[in-house]
């Protein structure tokens, strides 16, 4: 059946958070779509097509993917291809659209890492899926410890300047590696538009560094995994619930749940009430308390929860005596799954 014609709010940009990228002209919403989850085959198209619709009508303008987000891989992109062609298409000039390459794809030894073989292949794919021209943003979804980081930063540089996207983006990468690549990219003439790591109350490792490398490189920051797999909301607060990701060994293994995080979360849980927000509001808007970082990346799986974690844009501010009682609990609880990238 062809869904009824999509015809956006007219005041979808006027509650939105927006901040600048960086030092680039680039401004992305304070809240990003992700389809890293719930957008493969698994789920109904017409719940894909539910959310994205309201995350555009709520100001959300940035939908971020990657060539092996499914199951299987690439459903996430040919799903969204589908709804794009059928809702988004008239809208695509006020769409954020991202992909990324660096994990295994397909078999061989061309289908991961950081060659420009392997790159500028899944580009191309990723394009042919989605029905687009380019990608606003194309990144390295990790760094490659084999390939010459020349070689891996030419390959963007390449996408760029091919028409293919429009900026260059880096994911895990440690800030050493960041700035070798932000140097290579700039002599190309292509600067290093955004990072994209892990963080959240329960994974800060970007406040040692990566955070100010960001800064003077001037490339912007977005966070994902904001709620650290799903730990820092409300659905883990009395045990593992049938279907959840932990009880489904779905990128949150049920051994992080161990009863010191628990009082952890338990404790944020009891100040986001005093704040009058949940837990997972609570944990948006504090990886949002600093100006560099520039978005944070969420999945929804209903238009409800995509509703909620929007609504953390209503209230960004903390007093010093919150974020210090937060720091209490907002403690390292081993959720970081790309540390080794990083560490490269």
């Amino acid at each position: 059946m062809i869904p009824a014609p999509f015809r956006a709010a007219e005041d979808r940009y006027d509650s939105m958070t927006y901040r600048r990228c960086g030092r680039s002209g680039l401004q992305l919403p304070g809240v990003s779509l992700g389809l890293w989850h719930n957008f493969g085959d698994d789920f109904a198209i017409e719940g894909q097509r539910a959310t994205l619709r309201r995350a555009f009508e709520l100001g959300v303008t940035h939908f971020d993917l990657a060539n092996n987000y499914g199951p299987p891989y690439g459903a996430a992109e040919a799903n969204f291809g589908t709804i794009f062609a059928q809702d988004f298409r008239p809208y695509r000039d006020e769409l954020v659209i991202s992909s990324k390459a660096g994990y295994d794809m397909w078999p061989g030894p061309y289908g991961e890492w950081g060659s420009r073989k392997y790159l500028l292949a899944s580009l191309d794919q990723s394009l042919s899926r989605m029905g687009l021209d380019y990608v606003d943003i194309f990144y390295s979804h990790r760094f490659d410890p084999e390939t010459p980081l020349e070689e891996t930063m030419g390959a963007l540089d390449h996408a760029v300047r091919s028409g293919k996207a429009l900026y260059a983006g880096i994911s895990s990468y440690s800030p050493e590696r960041t700035s070798e690549a932000a140097a290579i990219l700039r002599a190309m003439g292509t600067p290093l538009l955004i990072h994209q790591p892990s963080y959240s109350m329960l994974n800060r490792w970007i406040e040692e560094s990566l955070l100010d490398t960001l800064e003077t490189e001037g490339a912007g920051c977005i966070a994902f995994s904001p709620l650290a797999q799903g730990m820092l909301t409300d659905k883990y607060l009395d045990g593992v619930p049938e279907g959840s990701r932990a009880s489904q060994g779905k990128s949150l293994s049920i051994e992080l749940l161990t009863d010191q995080t628990l009082r952890h979360i338990r404790s944020l849980n009891e100040l986001a009430k005093e704040r009058g927000q949940s837990l997972a509001q609570l944990a948006l808007a504090w990886a949002l308390r600093d100006q560099r970082v520039t978005s944070v990346l969420v999945g929804a799986s209903s238009v409800r929860q995509l509703e909620a974690n929007v609504a953390a844009l209503d209230n960004l501010s903390f007093s010093d005596d919150e974020l210090a009682a937060i720091d209490g609990d907002a403690v390292e609880a081993g959720i970081n799954l790309w540390h080794r990238s990083s560490d490269s």
